[in-house]
């Protein structure tokens, strides 16, 4: 066993962790999750954990339905608590039967346009831009949604509890994680939308 999965299986016993989340994105970038027990984690280091990719957009059709979904123990992270029992989560790589690994698993689509960049004496960066808009209410159908103030891009007043929540939201991307000091800006990306961009 490596010492990153060690130091995860450790960290589950010591802060009584009940459950892990095991994260994904299909080929459209939305968030899959599957929830598992500290107990079933050795085995899913070992051998992943397997599911229908017939399920999920742009994995694999239904005649070759069978993936496996491997955490990657150095993505683990605690989750910021709720008043709830203390939950893990990891990132997976996406896996074939055979190990091999999927071409449609985002990750793996990364990690070769970094080895290409690589091969010809690039350093590539990337990182995620976190961009949401706070709305006075539930939107219904055919009614124009209000946005919670009339701030701008950029806008350095305070309007209303908007920048509050933009301060809130950084923090909690950052709670006790290897973003901590990696979290570059924070700011009205447009008239009604914030933005947080870590560095990677």
């Amino acid at each position: 066993m490596e010492r990153q999965e060690e130091f995860v299986l450790r960290t589950l016993e010591d802060r009584d962790v009940r459950f892990v989340r095991l994260w994904f994105t299909d080929v459209l970038g939305y968030l899959k999750s599957v929830a598992v027990a500290p107990g079933e984690l050795e085995g899913a280091f070992a051998e992943g954990i397997g599911f229908d990719g017939s399920a999920v957009e742009g994995f694999a059709r239904v005649y070759e339905a069978d993936m496996i979904a491997k955490p990657d123990p150095s993505t683990f992270q605690l989750m910021p608590l709720r008043g709830e029992a203390a939950v893990g989560r990891m990132f997976c790589d996406i896996l074939m039967p055979d190990g091999s690994p999927s071409y449609a698993d985002p990750r793996h689509v990364l990690k070769r346009a970094l080895g290409r960049a690589a091969n010809l004496g690039f350093s590539f960066y990337t990182h995620p831009e976190i961009e949401f808009f706070l709305l006075r209410e539930k939107p219904e159908p055919g009614v124009k949604p209000q946005p919670i103030d009339n701030g701008g891009y950029f806008d350095h007043t305070p309007h209303n509890i908007a920048h509050d929540f933009r301060r809130s939201a950084i923090d909690m991307l950052a709670w006790g994680s290897r973003w901590s000091s990696a979290i570059t800006r924070g700011h009205r990306a447009s008239r009604r939308s914030i933005c947080a961009t870590p560095t990677r």
